[in-house]
C-alpha cells in the first residue's frame, strides 16, 4: 500500500546545551531533532502520539541511519523536513533532510512499526490510518 509522500518543515535552533567542546552540535541530537519532525508530522495530520498510545498503539523505531554532511553550531537556525515515504498498517517509512540556508546538513531515514502495549506488531485501525493519509484496502495491511 504505497501512500503519496507527505511532508512536513519546522525549524529548530540549536541550543548550547546540545552541542559539545568544538562548539558543533552533538550527532545524538540529530536523532532527537527527528523525532521532532515525526512528531509534528504526525500532528500535522491531526493526530498525536498521545491519542495513538491511549488507545493502544505505539510506533518504536526500527531502523535509524543518519549520514552527516556538514556540521551544525550553536545558534543557528535548521530547517527539518521529514517525509512519510511509505505507510502501511504496520510500518511507516520516513525520510529527513536537515539543512541551514540551503546547505545539507545530514540526511536520515528511519523505519517505525506499530505495536501494542504488549510489544508485539500490531496493526493501526483503519480509522487511524485514514487520519494519516493511508488508504485501506482489503489484503493491504503489512
Amino acid at each position: 500500500m504505497e501512500q503519496p509522500q507527505r511532508s512536513h518543515e519546522i525549524q529548530i535552533r540549536v541550543r548550547y546545551a546540545e552541542t559539545d567542546s568544538m562548539g558543533y552540535l552533538h550527532h545524538a541530537n540529530y536523532f532527537v531533532y527527528f523525532e521532532q519532525g515525526r512528531t509534528e508530522l504526525l500532528r500535522s495530520s491531526g493526530l498525536s502520539y498521545r491519542e495513538m498510545e491511549s488507545r493502544g498503539y505505539y510506533y518504536v523505531v526500527a531502523r535509524l541511519e543518519c549520514r552527516f554532511r556538514a556540521p551544525a553550531y550553536y545558534d543557528d537556525v535548521l530547517t527539518l523536513t521529514t517525509t512519510t515515504e511509505r505507510l502501511t498498517p504496520i510500518r511507516v517509512d520516513h525520510r529527513y533532510q536537515l539543512t541551514r540556508h540551503g546547505q545539507l546538513l545530514a540526511e536520515a531515514c528511519s523505519t517505525l512499526v506499530c505495536v501494542g502495549r504488549d510489544g508485539r506488531p500490531r496493526p493501526l485501525p483503519d480509522d487511524l490510518l485514514e487520519r494519516l493519509g493511508g488508504v485501506t484496502a482489503p489484503g493491504g495491511r503489512d
